[in-house]
């Protein structure tokens, strides 16, 4: 996903960088483009943009991403493009520009040897660079452009590309363990723990280190989840059957009976159809951050009494919809 063009956003220095990216891992894409020959220094050029941006910040990244929005697309707002970009559940899951994983494109219409020896020799050490060869041609009034991926070549690539991923991900993993995922294992303990005989679904689930806990409703692949991020916490009812239209119907029929299950509840909940997703959602939460002690209090009491009523008052519902499926099956 482009987020800027000609940057220049590098301190004491006039240089400018074609194409500023992120990749599907939340990693910095840099792309040179080059109309002809490559010329001797594009290498060097490239390494010294990659260094400049080794050192973005996660709102450096969105505020450089807001103004090439503002600018294209007045109206969308930075958080949220880069948050369904990411398939993340909120904005404070992005993690942007980690590490040195910053990436580095190539793209002309010829290669002189200086660069692709060097590119060569720097594969070796686990840089992550692309060299993309463009011829274009024409056949009467249409102009057509020919991308060739010369280095590396695919296979290679894709063993490259999992063994710095691997190398990264080891450096990085014991850190990792040691802070966000060990606070999470504490908050899901002491929400268990409170939860008790108050939700017995949830007696036998043990905690962990991902930003939700889920227990089965009785109905496949519709479980219920308790979710708790630096933002909220929350109970929902997760729906994902694995078929996109069989979930679209189980949404359908709970939400006929809205006003039952919201009284039931004793209050309003989210509903969340998910049009352009495989999934659809209902939800109720409270903002909160699950990282702060002095907040946890408040919002395990607010997420343990909440998922009581939430399941109580969809136990009926969900035992119909149960019965209906099993039904449908025989006949088929």
């Amino acid at each position: 996903m482009i987020i800027q063009k000609e940057f220049g956003g590098f301190s004491d220095t006039q240089e400018r960088l074609d194409l500023l990216a992120l990749d599907k891992q939340g990693s910095l894409v840099l792309i040179e483009n080059k109309l002809d020959d490559t010329g001797r220094d594009v290498t060097w050029q490239a390494l010294k943009y990659a260094s400049y941006c080794s050192s973005l910040s996660k709102e450096n990244i969105r505020t450089i991403f807001q103004d090439y929005l503002d600018r294209n697309s007045p109206g969308e707002d930075a958080r949220s493009a880069l948050v369904e970009f990411l398939d993340a559940e909120d904005y404070d899951q992005v993690t942007l520009n980690k590490g040195s994983t910053q990436r580095i494109i190539l793209i002309a219409a010829n290669f002189r040897k200086e660069v692709t020896s060097t590119i060569l020799w720097l594969l070796n050490f686990k840089m992550r660079i692309q060299c993309f060869r463009l011829t274009p041609w024409s056949s009467g009034p249409d102009t057509f452009l020919n991308v060739d991926q010369i280095i590396p070549t695919k296979d290679v690539e894709e063993y490259m590309i999992g063994l710095a991923s691997k190398s990264l991900d080891e450096v990085e993993a014991a850190a990792t363990e040691k802070n966000r995922n060990s606070v999470r294992r504490q908050f899901w303990g002491e929400l268990l723990k409170a939860a008790g005989s108050k939700v017995p679904r949830f007696a036998n689930i043990s905690p962990n280190h991902f930003h939700y806990v889920s227990a089965g409703s009785g109905l496949r692949g519709v479980p219920f989840n308790f979710v708790a991020t630096r933002s909220y916490g929350r109970v929902e009812l997760y729906i994902d059957r694995g078929d996109k239209d069989e979930n679209k119907l189980i949404f359908d029929e709970l939400y006929t009976q809205r006003a039952s299950i919201e009284t039931a509840f004793g209050g309003p909940l989210t509903w969340e159809r998910l049009e352009e997703k495989r999934a659809s959602r209902l939800k109720s939460e409270m903002p909160g951050d699950s990282f702060d002690e002095d907040q946890r209090p408040a919002l395990i009491s607010f997420m343990v009494d909440a998922m009581g009523r939430f399941e109580a008052s969809l136990k009926e519902p969900l035992a119909e919809i149960q019965r209906k499926l099993r039904a449908k099956s025989q006949e088929e």
